[in-house]
């Protein structure tokens, strides 16, 4: 009897699970208060968009936590199953990849085109410059360059704490995802402190549009990828992961990645390439 239930295929059948039920409802809560609140077509819309949120992180607490169970108890992550986790994972940070190409198609679209003759509410717009005259753009070699250099170092971090685990070192895992959690936290710190001192808003010009856009989701990408990191810090101290099961962590190790080499891009072109110099008034 006790092999009653023995997993006797490589395939995992998922149980009867309430949450994608409950998340889509909690995500359709969190929409109507979120629309209601903007619009200010109600006076509880505030209250209907907290219980959206509460109820879109109660899902995503109990789920994750049944998944943590079916690796670490249940056994039904077996290595085909985990080969198709990394497809999966390879495919959402494609779709992530073509999330950020329409941010950058819109920032060159302008900044290539400035005085485009076709699109003449653009040219009245940017001045056929870019930047435009009037903006003055962030010096690349100031903030903007040192958040560079603690982005990268941060992908050093949880690189050595990725082969710390495969080595058997849970010291050095801890250590690693330590250093990589507070390097998140010092870039966001930085970011902001770099919005708080724009000279440019976000409304009431294309080149504030385009930055705020562009530069904030990775923001809020790296914010995500911290909190993921410090779930796997959390797990890393009650005892998960081994060197040859530990999904999670490497998920949240390439999502890291990724936003690393993002930065980069958003570095190259926005920054460097779109410097505008002390007051930006020439185009390039």
């Amino acid at each position: 009897m006790a092999d009653a239930h023995k997993v006797k295929h490589d395939y995992h059948l998922v149980d009867p699970s309430p949450w994608p039920l409950v998340g889509s409802i909690s995500a359709l809560i969190l929409a109507i208060g979120a629309i209601g609140w903007m619009h200010k077509s109600y006076a509880a819309a505030p209250l209907v968009f907290a219980a959206g949120v509460i109820g879109v992180l109660y899902t995503m607490i109990g789920w994750w936590r049944d998944v943590i169970n079916e690796a670490e108890h249940k056994g039904n992550h077996t290595r085909v199953v985990q080969l198709h986790h990394r497809y999966g994972m390879i495919l959402f940070i494609a779709s992530e990849v073509m999330f950020f190409v329409a941010w950058f198609w819109a920032y060159f679209n302008v900044a290539l085109f400035p005085g485009d003759a076709n699109q003449f509410a653009r040219h009245d717009l940017v001045g056929g410059i870019w930047p435009p005259k009037g903006i003055e753009t962030f010096d690349p070699w100031h903030l903007p360059l040192l958040n560079t250099l603690i982005l990268l170092t941060s992908g050093t971090t949880v690189t050595w704490a990725h082969h710390a685990l495969l080595e058997g070192d849970r010291n050095g895992l801890k250590n690693g995802l330590w250093l990589t959690i507070v390097l998140g936290v010092l870039f966001t710190c930085v970011q902001a402190y770099e919005y708080s001192h724009a000279a440019f808003a976000f409304k009431g010009n294309i080149y504030g549009a385009t930055f705020f856009m562009a530069t904030g989701f990775h923001g809020a990408h790296v914010i995500i990828g911290t909190l993921f990191l410090t779930v796997c810090l959390i797990r890393a101290y009650a005892g998960h992961f081994t060197p040859k099961q530990h999904l999670g962590f490497e998920f949240a190790a390439w999502y890291w990645h990724f936003v690393d080499v993002v930065w980069i891009f958003l570095f190259a072109c926005i920054y460097v390439w779109g410097y505008g110099g002390p007051v930006a008034g020439g185009g390039h």
